[in-house]
């Protein structure tokens, strides 16, 4: 038997899936954004009933949701407490740390004193440098780089250095090495760059494709997080998606790369096969990357909808010891104007097999109250903000 109150915990945050304004949108110029609700009246109803079945239409009524009298988990909503509304700072403050700084945008692209240092060490010219989305960058410049050998770089609303290049005139791993490099150059502070991502593409003018070759290269967490705690401990932080990217590989024991939301959950099913002690985090990163910069609210629901119906193969295989927990880490409301995340508050779905869920775990003022449960479960070192939610779980 294990010596904790759950054995394992498995962790989903839907990459943008906010569900509403947060009390302090307004000075993020994100008043009115809800990025559930939006989507589901977008299309004159959206359809999760196994998320309903553990209470999202408890936390936020939707057009389409249904409303069990009783639902099956513990639920709840979170506010951001760090001053940002991108991913490292959403993620970084469910695993316990406050950021307090917010991390460098470029809306007028990078300064020629980094562009020029990129040129100098690759050898290469660089163009684009501007804030656009991956796919209107391709059909912009992806012909002229074909032809040119140049890197197109390009950022967007988050804090974030992209690089593109066709595979067929720089191979996926020389583009890795690139952002190496421009990770070094943009650690300086006075560029603070959350992130250098690589983007590998393939195609002709007019069907370009993004590879699953991307790689993310984000600055180290700028203090311990409960995933520190877990490995220090020699207890098992299972890292989906891109969750390794986002906290550098900090306190992280094994990593599975995926390709799309639906292998993210493919390698959560993998890991519920697993006998381990710990945390399987997993990222779905399609939400928030294909569907909510790119505007698209059809296919953002579609993908709710696909996610959902994948739902009962995990909870099905749960056993007593293991306990399921599912937020977000930002919105990324696809009816908004721009391109950029939204400052919302997240869901909070907390479900065990063998507990009567039905309660609510009320408005949390930061996504840190996960990160402190957790710790508490392992029995570990508690992180400095977040309260535990553990003995609610009864």
């Amino acid at each position: 038997m294990s010596n904790y109150q759950f054995k394992r915990i498995f962790l989903i945050v839907m990459d943008s899936v906010g569900i509403g304004e947060a009390p302090d949108a307004k000075a993020f110029n994100d008043e009115g954004a809800d990025t559930l609700g939006h989507i589901a009246d977008f299309m004159k109803g959206l359809s999760m009933p196994h998320m309903d079945q553990l209470g999202l239409s408890h936390i936020k009524p939707y057009k389409g949701g249904s409303k069990p009298t009783t639902p099956k988990a513990f639920y709840g909503k979170m506010a951001e407490a760090s001053v940002g509304k991108d991913t490292m700072t959403g993620h970084w403050e469910i695993m316990g740390l406050h950021i307090d700084k917010p991390f460098r945008t470029f809306p007028d692209g990078f300064p020629e004193e980094l562009i020029n240092e990129i040129e100098l060490k690759t050898g290469r010219k660089v163009i684009g440098n501007k804030p656009a989305s991956g796919t209107e960058i391709l059909d912009e410049l992806g012909e002229a780089h074909l032809k040119s050998g140049d890197l197109i770089i390009y950022t967007s609303a988050d804090s974030v250095l992209q690089i593109a290049a066709h595979e067929e005139v720089i191979s996926a791993e020389e583009l890795w090495d690139i952002c190496k490099m421009a990770r070094q150059l943009t650690l300086d502070e006075k560029y603070m760059v959350g992130r250098v991502i690589a983007r590998p593409f393939i195609g002709t003018p007019g069907n370009w494709e993004r590879t699953p070759n991307r790689h993310d290269y984000a600055l180290k967490p700028f203090g311990r997080t409960v995933m520190n705690e877990l490995k220090d401990n020699g207890l098992d932080s299972l890292a989906i998606g891109k969750i390794s990217d986002i906290y550098d590989g900090e306190g992280i024991t094994k990593a599975l790369r995926t390709t799309s939301n639906m292998d993210g959950m493919d390698k959560l099913n993998e890991t519920v096969a697993m006998d381990f002690t710990g945390v399987s985090f997993l990222n779905l990163v399609d939400f928030d990357a294909k569907f909510g910069h790119r505007r698209d609210p059809l296919g953002y629901g579609h993908a709710l909808e696909e996610y959902d119906a994948r739902l009962p193969e995990i909870i099905d295989n749960l056993s007593d010891g293991d306990l399921l927990i599912i937020t977000a880490d930002h919105g990324n409301d696809p009816v908004h104007h721009g391109t950029d995340h939204t400052r919302e508050y997240v869901p909070l779905l907390v479900y065990n097999p063998n507990l009567n869920g039905g309660k609510s775990l009320g408005t949390r003022t930061t996504f840190a109250d996960i990160g402190a449960t957790i710790a508490e479960n392992f029995k570990v070192k508690a992180p400095e903000i977040g309260t535990s939610f553990l003995n609610e779980l009864k």
